[in-house]
């Protein structure tokens, strides 16, 4: 049985991931930490959880505890995961994985140091929808893949809304592009390739905070796949679409929402209807689990995370240049 710690028991372990970690065969949750005590202590309660601590060093040095989720905001990710490495046990890291690409190396090499395995909670790796639109694209379903266009729009956040963690840079590396292009990214990177050249532009248009709201991007996957997106979060619509090009059809498929997968093609549409889990971490969280228990190995590791990150930041450089007027970060060179 994998005992697992969280340290940052917020919304997104209320129900995609933490029960995942309770229903997961071979898989136990005994301990959760976050800053707020009681509330730490109220999350225990609601889901049955024997241990919580007050600090994170107290959760990663206890012994009841093989294994730490870090759910917390980017800006801690990789302080935490030293911390998880010092102690050698495995760790698991929300996404993105860091606020930049030198951090991600660093979590690599001292995890790699330590022995043990690090992987990124790019949950869609496991899910059932895009194992399918994986298997309809090495399948043939649309041909040769040759180019694909991500959408995601979404309306301008002001006020409170506007004010969380996710459109602060300090805290979250960039705006909310960090955040909702990072799945789209990594789910590219599993799908098709790696992207190996992408450029990109990033405003501030709104003015509703401080991070970009728009940014485009142009990419290539692999040796033979161009792509490009936008993500507008200052749109009159939400919008929310993968399109994948190939010689023979497309497909089409929503990248957050819980809708169905179209394969169009001159013979015509052929729909494919998959829904999510109940716990949308849960397929991830097994094939970790059977990872530790060396039947099996989870597809979101250190590496392929990494990548995505590598990807994040060359988009948004040069809007975070012109900010402030220098490099924000080493890697944006």
């Amino acid at each position: 049985m994998v005992r697992w710690g969280i340290i940052g028991c917020g919304d997104v372990t209320e129900v995609k991931s933490g029960p995942a970690l309770q229903k997961a065969s071979g898989s136990t949750l005994v301990a959760v930490m976050r800053r707020d005590f009681e509330k730490a202590t109220e999350y225990a309660r609601r889901h049955g959880v024997p241990h919580v601590h007050a600090d994170a060093d107290a959760l990663i040095d206890d012994p009841e505890v093989d294994a730490v989720y870090i759910a917390t905001p980017p800006v801690m990710h990789c302080d935490l995961a030293l911390a998880v490495a010092a102690s050698r046990k495995p760790c698991l890291v929300e996404k993105p994985m860091a606020v930049s690409h030198a951090e991600c190396e660093r979590m690599i090499g001292a995890f790699r140091q330590a022995g043990v395995p690090l992987w990124v909670a790019y949950y869609r790796r496991a899910l059932s929808r895009f194992l399918l639109v994986r298997d309809l694209l090495n399948g043939g379903a649309i041909g040769q893949v040759t180019s694909v266009h991500v959408e995601v729009y979404q309306q301008l956040a002001d006020g409170d809304a506007a004010r969380g963690w996710r459109f602060d840079p300090a805290v979250a590396g960039a705006g909310l592009f960090f955040d909702l292009a990072s799945h789209c990214f990594d789910l590219l990177d599993f799908l098709i390739a790696p992207v190996v050249e992408v450029a990109g532009v990033a405003l501030n248009t709104g003015r509703s905070y401080e991070a970009e709201d728009v940014t485009t991007s142009s990419f290539q996957l692999g040796d033979r796949v161009a792509g490009t997106g936008i993500w507008n979060f200052n749109a009159h619509i939400n919008r929310d679409r993968l399109t994948i090009a190939g010689t023979h059809g497309e497909l089409l498929t929503p990248i957050f929402a819980d809708e169905d997968v179209t394969v169009k093609t001159l013979p015509g549409d052929a729909v494919h209807s998959v829904r999510n889990p109940p716990h949308v971490h849960q397929p991830l969280v097994q094939t970790i689990v059977d990872e530790l228990r060396g039947i099996g190995r989870c597809p979101s590791d250190a590496e392929s995370g990494a990548r995505t990150s590598w990807v994040l930041e060359r988009c948004v450089a040069a809007y975070y240049r012109r900010r402030d007027g220098a490099h924000i970060r080493s890697t944006f060179s």
